[in-house]
């Protein structure tokens, strides 16, 4: 009874916590976590930013590499370790809050590995449980996976409530999401609410239409039977991409800048040079991610309330 009662508080504690996770590198995990996060709090929802990679490229698409509070990932494992207590980095945007990371994760692996050792698969209840005091006073806790590093991955899987997987048409991508396919049966067992949220393409092209239906078919077999790919997807702009790790934007703030842009033609008339500009596919890009949070929002909704009306029902029966 104990152990169900604390399973209990571990899944309402972190019941809006989504973990972006696939095997593979380079599907846009970062990017998308990111900019979700992004989105989220740009529309009033406060977020917490994990960020369990050793690269720190949230630390670039956000603009704080470096700055006061970016401690290279310091504070996140010694939290993880149980050595300390999770401090993020407050306001990082508005509602967005951030753990980062960073090169001081780079000894996290081996640790595990020890703890593992001591303590079998329930070592890899750390990362939530390091989350657990902080995750409620945000709506939504959102982390970031590091690529193939399976056993941080498993500290997502154990930890969130929800995962995302994003993924690209190619073979490699749909082969990382099929891995934490056969993971993610085993992590259920010491996490109990986690959930599919969905998958996401992520740099495809905007009529790929047939492409899209073969990456859902994928995705059924992986998940024996569901195919939760979400209709929104993020389009590929390298561009948009570049500019926004060159100048700590996301895609919504390119947008604005790119609103903000005089025309080429007036800066020239103006004896100016035009310099590097932000790309006009900004604003889909932007749009993408609108849709997307929109459509996560959605889902969860749905979820909640259907949970709701089941516990209600067994309420009744009782």
């Amino acid at each position: 009874m104990a152990k169900h009662a604390e399973e209990v508080e571990r899944t309402a504690a972190l019941s809006r916590t989504i973990a972006l996770v696939n095997d593979k590198g380079g599907v846009g995990k970062t990017t998308l976590a990111v900019n979700l996060a992004g989105q989220l709090s740009a529309a009033g929802f406060s977020c917490l930013l994990v960020d369990l990679n050793r690269q720190a490229n949230i630390a670039r698409d956000l603009g704080y590499r470096d700055a006061a509070g970016d401690d290279h990932g310091r504070n996140l494992f010694d939290a993880i370790s149980g050595r300390g207590v999770l401090e993020p980095v407050p306001g990082v945007r508005p509602g967005l809050d951030v753990a980062p990371g960073g090169n001081e994760l780079d000894d996290l692996v081996s640790h595990m590995v020890g703890r593992m050792g001591r303590e079998g698969l329930d070592a890899n209840l750390a990362l939530g449980n390091a989350l657990m005091p902080l995750a409620p006073n945000y709506d939504f806790v959102i982390i970031d996976s590091p690529p193939e590093a399976t056993i941080l991955v498993d500290l997502c899987l154990y930890a969130a409530r929800w995962i995302l997987i994003p993924t690209r048409s190619d073979e490699a991508g749909l082969d990382g999401m099929a891995s934490v396919a056969k993971r993610f049966t085993v992590a259920k067992q010491y996490n109990p609410g986690l959930s599919l949220l969905g998958a996401v393409l992520f740099g495809t092209g905007v009529r790929s239409t047939s492409i899209h239906e073969e990456v859902r078919e994928h995705i059924a077999q992986a998940f024996g039977g569901q195919s939760p790919l979400f209709s929104a997807f993020i389009r590929f702009s390298e561009k948009t991409a570049q500019d926004g790790r060159r100048l700590g934007r996301l895609a919504h703030e390119l947008e604005e800048d790119l609103a903000a842009q005089p025309a080429w033609w007036k800066v020239l008339r103006e004896g100016k040079r035009p310099g590097s500009r932000i790309s006009a596919t900004a604003a889909s890009v932007a749009g993408d991610y609108r849709d997307l949070a929109l459509e996560v929002l959605t889902v969860l909704r749905e979820a909640e309330e259907q949970e709701i009306a089941e516990a209600e029902t067994v309420k009744g029966a009782q």
